[in-house]
């Protein structure tokens, strides 16, 4: 019987993304190698807990959901949440960014200043700039600030970043112009919160760390996989890592895998199994076992 694999999630380390699996394995994501696994024969999607701690129940869980968590758990792991504002006194600076993800999909958020570019990867901002730093509350007001009096938003759904990036601009000029704008525009409003520093606008782009950088242009995909099922399989070259989303060239042509449906699934190495999963079509075309893959 082959051996399974339960995926932990990608992960964004210095030298690039890597996929990690529960006992602590991880898998390099090199583009241009084969990925390729199947999800094991009468398997049911588990449950992945909350906060490192197991699923009590172990209860199933739909295949499309990107949490792999049940109600409760999924309630738990929100609880502390700096992203539900269940935490009001948090210490630690943070910093506020506008990221960018394709022509007219903008977004603010906040990150914890020690974290980096992290999020801005995990969340795939095609690229981004810092706006100000300072402690949780100063930001959250800022946040809401530019909500409320610039109209920008702080989602971006992935369906619409997965359609637009083979059609991005070939320049880092170009792909920062609209934050740029919206930087200068955020600063220069009233009501900035005095205990938040604001910072200069200096665009960091992410093409290239992505793979998206052939031409300036990203590989053009023709769909995204909707969800994993037991008996499934994927397989494919891989032409480029997105925040959790990889790009892989299949037989179908290229298609995008969330990463965080393979959360949940006992996974079993494939070799040459075609893509064997439900995709769903961009409206706008654009021995020992060492390790899975």
């Amino acid at each position: 019987m082959a051996q399974a694999w339960k995926c932990a999630g990608l992960r964004w380390a210095a030298d690039g993304p890597v996929l990690t699996w529960v006992g602590g394995r991880r898998s390099a994501l090199t583009r241009g190698k084969r990925v390729a696994f199947g999800v094991a024969a009468g398997g049911v999607r588990t449950c992945v807990g909350a906060r490192g701690h197991a699923c009590p129940a172990v209860a199933a869980v739909p295949g499309r959901s990107t949490g792999a968590r049940c109600e409760e758990c999924a309630r738990l792991d929100r609880a502390h949440s700096v992203a539900a504002d269940t935490i009001a006194d948090d210490p630690r600076p943070y910093r506020v960014y506008l990221a960018w993800f394709g022509p007219g999909l903008v977004k603010v958020g906040i990150t914890g200043a020690e974290r980096g570019p992290a999020r801005l990867l995990e969340q795939g901002a095609v690229c981004f700039s810092w706006l100000g730093t300072g402690p949780l509350m100063a930001a959250r007001r800022t946040e809401e600030l530019l909500r409320a009096a610039l109209r920008v938003p702080d989602r971006v759904p992935y369906v619409q970043k997965r359609a637009v990036r083979a059609a991005l601009p070939a320049t880092e000029e170009e792909r920062a112009a609209e934050i740029a704008g919206l930087h200068g525009r955020a600063v220069a409003l009233a009501g900035w919160p005095e205990s938040l520093t604001p910072e200069p606008f200096q665009g960091v782009d992410h093409v290239r760390a992505f793979g998206l950088a052939e031409a300036g242009r990203g590989p053009q995909a023709l769909g995204e996989v909707a969800e994993l099922a037991a008996g499934g399989a994927v397989g494919g070259e891989l032409v480029a890592v997105a925040g959790p989303d990889l790009h892989l060239a299949t037989e179908r042509g290229v298609v995008v895998l969330d990463t965080r449906l393979m959360t949940g699934w006992e996974l079993v190495a494939a070799e040459g199994d075609p893509c064997a999963v439900p995709v769903r079509e961009f409206k706008e075309a654009a021995g020992v076992q060492d390790g899975l893959f």
